[in-house]
């Protein structure tokens, strides 16, 4: 993998991370509201488990081969 190709997936995943982190302070304000609109927590939730597929597919594209 190129260092360009690995820059580009470093700065893909800082981007989801950032995407996660705000999803989950989303989630939480949600959580804490009075009034509750549980479709739209359920649509956050699913987001951000999308999310944590993406970035855990990006980190194993950085990680090298092992053969163990």
């Amino acid at each position: 993998m190129s260092t360009l190709e690995d820059r580009q997936i470093r700065d893909k995943l800082s981007q989801l991370r950032l995407q996660h982190r705000d999803l989950d302070m989303a989630i939480e304000a949600l959580e804490q509201a009075e009034a509750q609109d549980q479709l739209q927590l359920r649509r956050l939730k699913k987001q951000k488990l999308k999310l944590k597929d993406e970035i855990k597919i990006l980190e194993a594209r950085l990680l090298p081969d092992i053969i163990a």
